[in-house]
């Protein structure tokens, strides 16, 4: 992909039954960005991460991640595509019988393209790339706190290279201060990486702290789409409801802005 959006979703529909969640969706998200999508409970979010990831197929509509259709084009070209971006399930999702090595050794060994010192390598500088030493590759998800189980979810996401990274809900269950640490690792990351990000989050802290620009799910459409700024300057109930608490006009207020990464 030489130009254009890394995400593109077009007339997006999206019915479970008689219930329509989403209704003539738009969404383009630039690389580089730090996108927060944010909305009320069912509105739709969790719908729309679901189909981003391919995991969930719209009613009607369509969706191009790095320029190409993610679905319809055949299973083969499908799974190459989403070896292109990595994604951060809320919970972490490893898995319980793997130690934390084989976790995000997993995606690279099913590429059967490593062997096993290059796996190795690979997975030492993902957990590096986290801030996890090389002694944690022995534990087990059991033994891990919750920051750490995000973390080495994180490192999995990354194993693969991506060139856009997906997070839902990434410091939910953590207290202040490991989603404080957390924030600033994919900020880092981000930057670094020169990732493009898209985040489903409730915590205004994590959303301030880490967006370029916000995306409102409300009415079954993305209601408002811009800069922190720009959306809470719209006369909306659920976005002055939202953004213009007391405790989210502290949170906007006290933290620094983001840094778009360089395209």
């Amino acid at each position: 992909m030489t130009g254009g959006p890394v995400i593109s979703v077009r007339d997006l529909d999206t019915r479970f039954g008689d219930v329509w969640v989403h209704r003539g969706l738009n969404l383009e998200i630039s690389k580089g960005e730090m996108v927060s999508l944010v909305g009320g409970s069912g509105s739709g979010k969790t719908t729309l991460l679901r189909q981003l990831i391919g995991l969930l197929v719209p009613t009607r509509g369509e969706i191009r991640i790095l320029g190409e259709p993610l679905f319809g084009t055949g299973a083969m070209r499908e799974r190459a595509l989403r070896r292109r971006f990595g994604v951060l399930f809320q919970h972490g999702a490893l898995f319980s019988a793997l130690s934390v090595f084989d976790n995000v050794a997993f995606p690279l060994r099913e590429l059967k393209c490593y062997d096993h010192d290059t796996i190795r390598d690979l997975v030492m500088l993902k957990l590096a790339m986290v801030e996890l030493l090389p002694r944690h590759g022995s534990l087990m998800p059991a033994e891990l706190s919750g920051g750490m189980i995000k973390r080495v979810a994180l490192a999995r996401a990354l194993a693969l290279e991506p060139e856009l990274l997906l997070l839902d809900e990434p410091t939910a269950g953590l207290d202040p201060d490991r989603s404080d640490g957390f924030v600033r690792l994919i900020r880092m990351l981000g930057q670094e990486l020169g990732l493009t990000v898209v985040l489903v989050t409730h915590d205004l802290d994590t959303l301030a702290a880490l967006s370029t620009r916000v995306a409102v799910l409300a009415e079954q459409r993305i209601l408002a789409y811009g800069s922190i700024d720009d959306v809470i300057a719209i006369d909306h109930p659920f976005i002055q409801n939202f953004f213009l608490s007391e405790r989210s006009v502290r949170a906007l207020q006290n933290l620094p802005k983001p840094v778009v990464a360089a395209s």
